[in-house]
């Protein structure tokens, strides 16, 4: 029985995907592989058995995915699992950005007992609220992956112009969007022609923490919309509060709040519902579980986060999979060794990505113990597993 430990409150579905062979609890000991959402494992204690992490979800700043690479663990992300969600919502902000309705609705909440009133106070009221329509206006999205293509695609067919910056846009994501979008090389067009602004781009605070700060708030238009269901840090709060209160930015819409944005004119927060749908929290819960079985049972590594993406199909019985440092001449150091244990290699694929890097053997006999020893001993080897 292979042990699945979950540290948070992870969708009932995952028990389709795991089949009697697992044992999936939240008091699962020694787990093979942890599927999590939001739990902090900095700190963690994580079991020497432990050879995955899932995160049922993006993000990953709440792992440390550097440790665990060094210790030959995989995490795994589910990366567009949660796209629709996220996109729906960020509609919901353009229009909460758009027209004054939040407001609106605390000021009818003041209308309570004013019995047949309501309808008159409403038709005289409701002019304080007016806002503008979003067909027509122009959109910037940053960042053109899972999230931000939907958005980008869905801002087209409500009338928007959109331009999109991706200095990192891959091929698969291009090929979804709208041709009605203009990609463009200078994330300075972004700021100064768009009337609207979505940021939908990793956290890296090495990379991007304050990236929106006074200074390109500066070039932004005049009453600009922005919306951040990106990453909190990604934005300056005092820089922000600042635009907000000086009409700089006609509204900073969040799905982060902070002590110092709460309750802030012209600043709307929200509590971190970009992927809190049903079918989303479903959708990365199957896919992590997915990903688990097959690295678990076939070493195969898809949307890992600390290691390449490397996978084969199963061409014989006995398979090899080794985590190892992204070195010079390894990849013959290991296959040196196999050949001088006797083992014939039915196939061999190889993976790098920054300084870490997977092999996956298929050879055509079982693999002897004293082999699996002589591999582990060869420098920068940092995990070798034998799946039959």
């Amino acid at each position: 029985m292979k042990n699945i430990l979950t540290l948070n409150a992870i969708s009932p579905v995952i028990n389709d995907v795991f089949d009697t062979s697992y044992n999936v609890a939240p008091d699962a000991e020694k787990p093979i592989g942890i599927i999590l959402r939001s739990f902090k494992m900095h700190d963690y204690a994580l079991d020497d058995n432990t050879i995955a992490v899932a995160r049922a979800g993006a993000g990953v700043n709440n792992i440390p995915v550097e440790d665990y690479a060094s210790r030959g663990v995989v995490v795994f992300n589910t990366p567009g699992a949660n796209a629709n969600a996220v996109k729906e919502l960020v509609i919901a902000a353009l229009l909460l950005g758009s027209r004054r309705i939040t407001e609106a609705i605390k000021w009818v909440d003041t209308l309570k007992g004013k019995g047949d009133e309501i309808g008159k106070l409403v038709e005289k009221g409701k002019a304080n609220f007016a806002g503008s329509e979003i067909y027509g206006k122009t959109i910037g999205v940053i960042g053109l992956g899972a999230v931000g293509a939907q958005v980008a695609n869905a801002a087209i067919v409500l009338g928007m112009e959109v331009l999109g910056y991706d200095p990192f846009l891959s091929v698969n994501s291009a090929l979804k969007l709208s041709r009605a979008v203009k990609v463009v090389k200078d994330i300075e067009e972004i700021y100064k022609n768009c009337d609207y602004i979505t940021i939908h781009i990793p956290y890296i605070a090495s990379q991007n923490k304050d990236m929106i700060n006074a200074g390109v708030i500066r070039k932004m238009k005049d009453g600009a919309v922005l919306i951040n269901l990106a990453r909190g840090e990604i934005v300056n709060n005092a820089d922000i509060i600042k635009a907000a209160e000086n009409g700089k930015i006609t509204r900073y819409i969040t799905d982060f709040p902070s002590e110092e944005l709460i309750g802030v004119s012209n600043i709307i927060c929200i509590p971190h519902l970009g992927a809190s749908t049903n079918e989303a929290e479903e959708n990365c819960a199957v896919m992590a579980a997915k990903q688990l079985i097959d690295y678990i049972e076939n070493g195969n590594i898809v949307n890992s986060v600390n290691y390449p993406n490397c996978s084969m199909p199963r061409s014989s019985e006995y398979r090899l999979v080794i985590l190892h440092k992204n070195v010079n001449n390894i990849l013959a150091q290991i296959t040196t060794t196999v050949a001088n244990e006797g083992i014939n290699i039915a196939n061999l694929t190889n993976q790098s990505k920054g300084g870490y890097a997977a092999t996956i053997l298929d050879v055509d006999s079982e693999i002897p113990e004293k082999a699996v020893a002589h591999i582990s001993k060869i420098p920068d080897i940092i995990k070798v597993r034998v799946i039959k």
